[in-house]
């Protein structure tokens, strides 16, 4: 061990090593439970990436790729004898070309500050989540997160113009084009977009950007039923014009309880509705995108897809609203333990799914608070079980009562998140024993001896 670790600091210095106590030291980040590893490297560029690959392959060490930590389902695990390749100093933004709208960046750099150096040039990274102040552009390549905003600008597949990757024996794949056509055969880089790090290190990527929008109309409103809910959806499509961005559903107890933290005793819409939603449409043109957004609402008004609205007037009362849906780290701060769940599933089959699972969830665990939100247009829902922390044999019930429908219906165990360790045993519910096979081998293809994220996915 001590000889292979001299062969790391030759490669990644003195800054780029930390092993023994100064790793046993390090906190593990939101939602990862087991951090253990021998060692861990950060890499100052790709060269340095594909230098511990060729070491790490040669020697059959385990390597768990880490960004920021912002995982749900221990994607980023590791455990005694794995190498951590942290992606922390490979975040550059190394180009911004506006002509291309694209921006070149390095796979640890944070999306927010993507986000922020886009605006500068007076451009938009469309793709965002929660997470966006520590969360990698890396991570979310490796998750192919979605977000708020899937319902017009997809997910970040769809934002991924080039790609470079490292293979496990230290081959670079690099091809940062930034053109939007390009038909050359296999288009290699989509492997890589939610691949968990199980094929390759992304160690750059060139990302594709939109014109910043100008103007944004957000609104909350209540709504008297789930029919009238998807009516709703498709009826502000429609009168927006392509400019709604987000549709944001929110259950009743999910949005009484944030309702309770964010706008104590002064709730934007009375509590008691049968669902609310967060809308919001992005566009450049204040006059005409207000009026064309508030007539949308003023008919979905008449046609009772709606019953009452709110609609934000200044920068601070969309915050407030946004607030409403997006402060979820308020559940970690009041439930000492929470079961979360991110599943997608057609729109015409969530009501009676939902309403099936919180009934066998309050029967098994009736001092347990249930919670229920998600990103509407695009079939995503989020759980939240938040109570006392339950052992794993009663977690593996829940997870049996969310999951096990989800074929019957035709959804996915996972919208956003991934499969790492957590959601493996329920890979079959979503992808056939063909589809699982394939995904083998390619992973068997690009990385024989199975050191990349060993154990996440599949075994």
């Amino acid at each position: 061990m001590n000889d292979f670790v001299s062969r790391l600091a030759a490669i990644v210095g003195p800054a780029g090593l930390v092993s023994g106590a100064a790793l046993a030291g390090r906190p593990p980040g939101f939602g990862q439970h087991n951090l253990d590893a021998d060692v861990l490297v950060r890499p100052a560029d790709t060269a340095q990436v594909s230098a511990v690959l060729r070491l790490c392959h040669a020697d059959g060490r385990p390597v768990v790729t880490q960004g920021g930590l912002t995982g749900l389902v221990d994607g980023a695990a590791s455990r005694p004898g794995d190498l951590i390749l942290s992606t922390e100093r490979l975040n550059a933004i190394e180009a911004v070309d506006p002509l291309a709208l694209a921006m070149t960046v390095g796979a640890g750099a944070i999306l927010q500050t993507v986000q922020e150096e886009a605006e500068r040039h007076g451009l938009f990274y469309p793709v965002d989540l929660g997470a966006r102040a520590s969360c990698t552009i890396g991570g979310t390549i490796a998750t192919n997160a979605g977000g708020m905003r899937v319902l017009r600008y997809g997910m970040t597949r769809e934002a991924v113009l080039g790609l470079e990757a490292v293979l496990a024996d230290g081959t670079v794949l690099s091809n940062l084009s930034s053109v939007i056509k390009n038909n050359t055969g296999y288009d290699l880089k989509h492997l890589f977009v939610g691949s968990e790090g199980t094929l390759g290190v992304v160690t750059r990527a060139t990302l594709r950007l939109r014109p910043l929008p100008t103007t944004r109309q957000t609104a909350l409103v209540a709504v008297p039923s789930f029919a009238a809910l998807a009516g709703l959806l498709n009826h502000m499509l429609a009168a927006s014009g392509g400019s709604l961005a987000s549709f944001e559903a929110l259950w009743p107890s999910f949005y009484a309880y944030m309702c309770r933290h964010t706008n104590p005793g002064a709730p934007p819409l009375a509590l008691g509705q049968a669902y609310y939603a967060v809308i919001e449409a992005l566009g450049s043109d204040e006059a005409p995108d207000r009026v064309r957004f508030e007539a949308g609402l003023e008919r979905a008004l008449g046609l009772g897809l709606v019953t009452d609205a709110v609609i934000a007037k200044s920068d601070d009362e969309r915050r407030r609203l946004w607030r409403i849906r997006d402060d979820t780290m308020l559940l970690e701060r009041d439930y000492k333990a929470m079961v979360n769940f991110d599943v997608s599933l057609p729109i015409g089959r969530m009501e009676d799914y939902v309403a099936d699972i919180t009934r066998q969830l309050a029967a098994r665990f009736p001092r347990h608070d249930f919670f229920v939100f998600g990103h509407l247009g695009d079939g995503n829902l989020h759980f939240e079980l938040c109570g006392e922390p339950l052992p794993r044999p009663e977690i593996e019930t829940v997870e049996r009562i969310v999951y096990d429908r989800l074929g019957e219906v035709g959804g996915s165990v996972s919208a956003e998140h991934g499969i790492g360790l957590e959601k493996k045993p329920y890979l079959s519910r979503s992808r056939g024993v063909p589809e699982i096979a394939a995904m083998r081998a390619i992973r068997r293809a690009l990385d024989p001896k199975g050191i990349l994220n060993p154990g996440k996915l599949f075994d």
